[in-house]
């Protein structure tokens, strides 16, 4: 049994990972740097210049371990159960650049983990993996919004190779990113972020986790009054095979899709809130589980 490991993020939230008892291992551990289905509506759109806040908070739970045909490869009793609640700090700058607006953040996830498999348990609390970076804001239309930015992650979670349960990767992350948000009060309403995720190896392990692709989604319809009823999820593709030692792994891509409902609510003071419940309907190399995740932004 390989060590479980958990990496919060982003706009952030939590994304759980575990390795199988099995030949097929994919991106070490069946997880990654980046947190699949943290973030909901508003994916692309950065209010005007100032200080924010957003909180994401994340309940994460599962039970099964699925290898690339799909079988349960996980213990009888093996669960996951993490909790993460995930400040991100955005300063939405008055500088110009490339046609569009400059936007930095960061993102430090407080993470609460336990994992239990074949009679052990392993319980971890502490400071996950950070993720910063720059943006650029893209306003095409009162109702359009778009975001390209780069994200870094650091290996500043706890890791120890032998623990059954990780809070961080152990290694450094590069992301492009390019989101859209399309928002109208009484009408439709459409999300993507788009995520190419670059891996650096885990020097614990030598183990280098191949490129990922994550798109998050989010659609709905504005109801007049501030909410916004929907659904959303993401989709998660491996685009490379992993390696250990310099070898690359045969047949260690993972893949998975997750929806579920969702709601936001708006007013005109600033203050947004989200929130979902979305199960992983397709795993392969990963587990697959549920989640509740909540989102709110305070402007000062």
């Amino acid at each position: 049994m390989k060590a479980v490991n958990l990496c919060t993020n982003a706009l952030l939230a939590a994304g759980v990972l575990m390795g199988a008892a099995s030949n097929t291992y994919a991106a070490e551990g069946g997880g990654s740097t980046y947190p699949a289905g943290g973030d909901n509506f508003l994916m692309g759109a950065v209010p005007p210049p100032g200080f924010y806040t957003l909180i994401f908070g994340n309940a994460y739970r599962a039970d099964e371990f699925l290898n690339s045909d799909g079988d349960n490869v996980a213990p009888d009793d093996f669960k996951i159960t993490a909790n993460v609640v995930a400040p991100r700090l955005v300063w939405s700058t008055p500088y110009e650049i490339g046609g569009g607006t400059l936007v930095m953040h960061g993102i430090f996830p407080l993470v609460d983990l336990k994992v239990e498999a074949g009679g052990a348990s392993d319980h971890k609390q502490g400071l996950g993996d950070v993720i910063f970076g720059p943006g650029i804001v893209y306003h095409y239309s009162e109702k359009l919004h778009g975001v390209l930015g780069v994200d870094f992650v650091a290996p500043t979670g706890d890791y120890d190779s032998g623990d059954l349960a990780n809070i961080g990767r152990n290694y450094w992350s590069t992301i492009g990113l390019y989101s859209m948000s399309y928002i109208d009060p009484k009408g439709f309403n459409g999300d993507f972020k788009a995520n190419l995720i670059f891996n650096e190896e885990n020097d614990a392990t030598n183990y280098k986790t191949g490129t990922e692709l994550v798109v998050d989604y989010a659609v709905g319809y504005g109801l007049g009054n501030g909410w916004t009823l929907g659904a959303s999820g993401y989709w998660y593709n491996q685009l490379q095979n992993d390696k250990q030692n310099g070898s690359t792994l045969s047949d260690s891509k993972s893949k998975a899709f997750s929806i579920g409902p969702s709601v936001k609510y708006m007013n005109d003071k600033g203050w947004v809130f989200t929130a979902k419940y979305e199960e992983e309907v397709y795993a392969r190399n990963r587990p697959s589980g549920y989640a509740f995740r909540l989102k709110t932004s305070i402007p000062f």
